[in-house]
């Protein structure tokens, strides 16, 4: 026969969200960071094709 589940507390609930939304922001800067590093050609384990290498290749 099928018993309904504990009630999940409001503080259990709280810091389920917490960490979601922690994880959210660190991804985001993650991405925010990878982004300036490709723009200012810095980036090391990113390959970003650039508008030159297009033009060679069609020569």
């Amino acid at each position: 026969m099928a018993v309904p589940k504990k009630k999940t507390s409001k503080s259990c609930k709280r810091k389920r969200k917490a960490v979601w939304k922690r994880k959210a922001a660190y991804e985001a800067d993650k991405a925010l960071s990878l982004g300036k590093s490709v723009l200012t050609g810095r980036s090391k384990g990113f390959y970003y094709p650039s508008d030159e290498d297009e033009e060679e290749e069609e020569d």
